[in-house]
């Protein structure tokens, strides 16, 4: 594989093209500023307008979601795991079917697992741009967002209205439910009753890992953050190593599965048989199945990235604990 051939399976940060209608909140106000990234994979968009920077999937779809100071995502609930890693700023994270069962704050580097079936969303608290990372369980991971009756609602009161068949229609630009498309329907509190309001307490230690914490527990081996007997021990379709200075001394490496690369903090030189290139932080990088290469620092300094890995799991996970 040449250097180009590479780029091709590279999207850098400074090329990522931002979808701002891509959920049915696109013209709620407060969450009408937010932008959404579709890396890796077709997400979970309801937008044509989305832009798909690498259509190939390899297990799992990558993300990411741009938010101005005070924005915030709506609440929602998917059927495949979802994890996020703060990139640039500072959150909060917050869930439950009103968004008042819990909640945490987040900040750059720390890591959040939500699995399936629970109402979550989260908002920008910082105050400049801020960009979290996110990686959602399986290859096809559309349709699988579910809103709360209330943002439904509230969103048609802001001219927008999904359609039953997971498209979204826009009033103010005279678009309307074509014939055999009926709006989407509002969850009944009979299912609405029966899903999980976890307390925070439950949460947070099974859920959310720090990044100072992953940096204090930095060491010769990687750390397996999310996955069978991990930091954060889960099953959702995928591992994710935590990566520092040191973690992988040189050494090449081959996975069977397939990999995506995310450095977090630094700069990251990556080699193979043909050449090599530099990831910086925000970019993301798909490697092929059996590829051989080394990873190390290209710079002095605090250097860390965050290593995705396809695994046989069900893409689905559930939250531990009540």
């Amino acid at each position: 594989m040449t250097p180009t051939e590479m780029e091709m399976r590279i999207v850098r940060y400074g090329n990522l093209i931002p979808c701002k209608t891509a959920f049915i909140d696109a013209h709620t106000p407060g969450s009408d500023q937010k932008e959404n990234f579709t890396i890796i994979g077709g997400g979970v968009s309801e937008s044509p307008d989305q832009h798909v920077h690498i259509n190939d999937t390899p297990g799992f779809n990558i993300g990411a979601a741009g938010q101005p100071p005070k924005c915030r995502n709506s609440l929602h609930s998917h059927t495949t795991a979802e994890v996020f890693f703060v990139l640039k700023g500072r959150w909060r994270f917050f869930w439950g079917r009103w968004g008042d069962a819990g909640e945490v704050i987040l900040e750059e580097g720390d890591i959040i697992n939500i699995p399936t079936g629970i109402f979550r969303g989260f908002e920008n608290i910082g105050t400049d741009y801020g960009m979290i990372m996110a990686v959602l369980g399986g290859d096809d991971a559309g349709g699988g967002v579910t809103w709360a009756p209330q943002v439904i609602e509230d969103a048609a009161k802001h001219g927008l209205i999904l359609g039953d068949n997971g498209k979204l229609y826009d009033s103010k630009k005279g678009q309307s439910l074509p014939n055999g498309v009926a709006a989407m329907p509002v969850l009944t509190d009979e299912v609405l009753n029966k899903i999980p309001e976890p307390l925070a307490i439950n949460v947070i230690p099974r859920h959310v890992a720090r990044y100072l914490d992953l940096m204090g527990l930095a060491g010769k081996l990687p750390i397996k953050v999310i996955g069978e007997s991990a930091v954060l021990p889960d099953k959702p379709g995928f591992d994710i190593d935590f990566i520092t200075r040191g973690s992988l001394s040189g050494e090449a490496l081959t996975f069977d599965h397939s990999v995506v690369l995310m450095p977090m903090r630094g700069h990251w030189s990556l080699k193979w048989d043909g050449g090599s290139v530099v990831l910086n932080p925000g970019d993301t990088c798909l490697l092929p199945i059996g590829f051989t290469h080394t990873l190390e620092p290209s710079m002095a300094g605090e250097v860390s990235l965050y290593r995705v890995v396809s695994n046989d799991d069900p893409a689905g996970s559930t939250w531990v604990g009540s």
